[in-house]
């Protein structure tokens, strides 16, 4: 892994030299735009859209749409004087339980490593969050802008997940909110059950990207020279209305069936109807049974 940043975590009077990698990679396929008839890689021009002229990077400056065709040009020296932290700290502000953060504020994850001799000011933090069980909301400029973001521990080392601002998060305005949708008690019950047939530990190894899968395949195909018969899947007719009720209820068997939890055969339940006759008989016996003891 390449370090992307280096910096300090500034909690207190308590400095640690880290470096910054970025945690995750994505692994979708990428594709370039070519021209269908020989391949070439399409390539594009920095254009201006008054004169049409051919741009250089040089004199390509940022610009700020006002509405009504007006555009604000800023240049770098607009942006030397901002209060934009610039020294490279991650500075802590305050240490909270985890479960005050909603995941819908996450945005991406680093890795921080210890440089030089700050090892043991890391792994004293790293122990104090753990012990604590607590995360720590810091700040931190990246890419010319300032982040919020939360420091926790995974796997015995500290991650820098950044989040984005609660401005930033959309409120959930939807028209269905505003009915009144009432469920039955039966129905969440068995909404409930189904819950309960389908629980399980969480382990992300066992899920797996089945598109990025037959789309390698696709390509290693083409590569290879050979053609790729993909199975027919047959397409299920859409059902003109839903009985929810019945469709929960189905869909309890089916967990249950593929956990192997299913109900008992019909044969044991008749056989356990006929146990109670059996004993009901033997009653009936019992008093013949005594008046021949009597006579004896």
């Amino acid at each position: 892994m390449r370090a992307i940043w280096k910096g300090a975590v500034s909690f207190g009077l308590v400095s640690i030299a880290v470096k910054l990698y970025s945690a995750t990679e994505e692994k979708d396929i990428r594709f370039h735009q070519v021209h269908r008839t020989d391949g070439g890689r399409i390539k594009y021009q920095r254009t201006c859209s008054i004169d049409g002229e051919v741009v250089s990077y040089d004199d390509i400056a940022k610009g700020y749409d006002i509405g009504g065709g007006e555009m604000v040009i800023l240049t770098d020296e607009d942006f030397a004087d901002l209060p934009l932290t610039t020294s490279r700290a991650i500075d802590v502000m305050e240490f909270v339980p985890a479960d005050q953060i909603d995941p819908i504020l996450f945005a991406k994850a680093y890795y921080l490593e210890p440089e030089g001799q700050a090892a043991k000011p890391y792994v004293l933090l790293r122990d104090a969050l753990q012990d604590a069980d607590r995360v720590a909301i810091v700040k931190i400029a990246m890419r010319q802008r300032e982040q919020l973001a939360t420091l926790r521990v995974h796997e015995g080392v500290l991650v820098l997940n950044t989040m984005l601002w609660p401005d930033e998060v959309r409120a959930p305005e939807f028209g269905f909110l505003d009915d009144d949708i009432e469920t039955r008690p039966a129905e969440l019950a068995m909404a409930q059950s189904l819950i309960d047939s389908m629980a399980g530990s969480f382990k992300p190894d066992e899920f797996t990207d089945n598109y990025r899968a037959a789309l390698q395949e696709v390509i290693d195909a083409k590569v290879e020279g050979r053609e790729v018969v993909q199975p027919e899947e047959a397409e299920e007719e859409p059902s003109a209305a839903i009985d929810l009720m019945a469709a929960l209820k189905a869909s309890v068997e089916r967990a249950k069936q593929a956990r192997g939890e299913s109900a008992a055969p019909p044969a044991k339940k008749a056989a356990a109807k006929k146990a109670p006759a059996k004993k009901a008989a033997a009653k009936k016996a019992t008093p013949a049974k005594k008046a021949a003891k009597k006579s004896a």
